[in-house]
């Protein structure tokens, strides 16, 4: 089964003012490599054949990246937001048609710094039945996924307004985690996304979707490192460590 990917490269990352007032997150550094370098060559690696990318703030500044950028076996793709920001759903939605039929689509987050096993993830993914597979980590969070003791999804909490959605009954055995913004679905999961918005988040689809669908959550490796790059302080932390982590473990970055 060939896997392709998306990258969420759109946004505005309002929270990694000022360096964003001239520069897409996208194209902002880790160390010497632009955030969308890194993970191009991460999917590159991943035997990814098809990537979309998809495109809003600066968004000409990104393209020109991804035309100089060469790869012998990756398609790149494009997925113009430009008019409109879609948000995750929406924008997986909008870029549907680019993706190979039948495939396995990888989707990361353009802010995510990791060395996490992905192959464990795909490989998970393929030898189970669930429609999605979750990164996940127990971590403190500003918003919480909650799976149930097989690992399936079940919920989701924001611990500030205390509201909650649960996908049927409460279970206050479920495990609460942080979403590492990497996931992987089977190309059926576009076609049963049922929002009529333009504009949504994917998480409340997949609650909606766990009501009959198996949505599943891979808990990231002991030991491997993953960084948000969502605010100044968190990249710098992250450029900090790539640096001086030494060349042989930062290869594995990417």
């Amino acid at each position: 089964m060939s896997l392709n990917a998306m990258i969420f490269a759109a946004g505005i990352g309002s929270r990694l003012k000022p360096y964003t007032d001239k520069t897409p997150k996208a194209l902002i550094k880790i160390g010497d490599h632009p955030m969308l370098e890194v993970a191009l060559r991460k999917l590159e690696r991943l035997q990814v054949r098809r990537v979309i990318v998809n495109v809003h703030h600066h968004a000409q500044q990104v393209i020109e990246f991804l035309s100089g950028y060469k790869s012998d076996h990756m398609e790149i793709c494009i997925s113009d937001e430009s008019a409109q920001l879609l948000d995750t759903g929406g924008g997986l939605v909008q870029a549907a048609p680019l993706f190979e039929k039948g495939s396995d689509i990888l989707i990361y987050n353009v802010d995510v710094l990791t060395n996490a096993p992905l192959e464990e993830l795909i490989e998970y993914h393929r030898q189970g039945d669930q429609l999605a597979t979750l990164m996940i980590q127990d971590r403190t969070a500003s918003r919480y996924l909650l799976f149930d003791q097989h690992l399936k999804l079940c919920g989701w909490r924001n611990p500030k307004t205390k509201e909650e959605i649960w996908v049927n009954t409460p279970d206050s055995t479920a495990l609460q985690v942080g979403f590492n913004g990497i996931q992987i679905i089977r190309h059926e999961l576009l076609t049963l996304i049922k929002s009529k918005k333009s504009v949504f988040p994917i998480i409340p689809e997949y609650l909606q979707l766990a009501q009959s669908q198996s949505i599943k959550g891979w808990i990231q490796s002991t030991g491997s490192d993953w960084f948000d790059i969502g605010t100044p302080d968190k990249l710098n932390n992250a450029s900090k460590l790539f640096l001086t982590c030494g060349p042989i473990k930062r290869q594995t970055f990417f």
